[in-house]
């Protein structure tokens, strides 16, 4: 495999799970504004779903520069935060930028 293609996986693989993690978090956010369920439970859907709306932008901007090693380690932190399917994502495209980038200093 060529570096551009393992760069471009890592971009992938990042760009998706921005996505997701903005979907995810906005369908939160419609589930806390219909939740009946009292207002602790209510307020942890909110936290989550902002907090993956936000590591969900973060993910979409650095997936360009997912080949560099600070957005690599930045996509790692994001996916850690964001968790759940998208946040998976975004840690495997993060490691996988990471070793375009160490392959490509050797």
């Amino acid at each position: 495999m060529y570096m551009s293609e393992i760069s471009r996986v890592a971009y992938y693989l990042a760009l998706i799970e921005g996505i997701l993690l903005v979907i995810f978090g906005l369908l939160s956010l419609v589930g806390y504004a219909v939740s009946y369920f009292g207002p602790f439970i209510s307020f942890s859907f909110a936290y989550f779903g902002i907090v993956a709306i936000i590591c969900g932008i973060i993910a979409i901007i650095g997936a360009r520069s997912a080949a560099t090693i600070v957005w690599a380690i930045v996509l790692i932190i994001v996916g850690i935060i964001g968790g759940g399917l998208g946040g998976l994502l975004v840690i495997l495209g993060g490691i996988i930028g990471l070793i375009a980038v160490i392959l490509k200093k050797t």
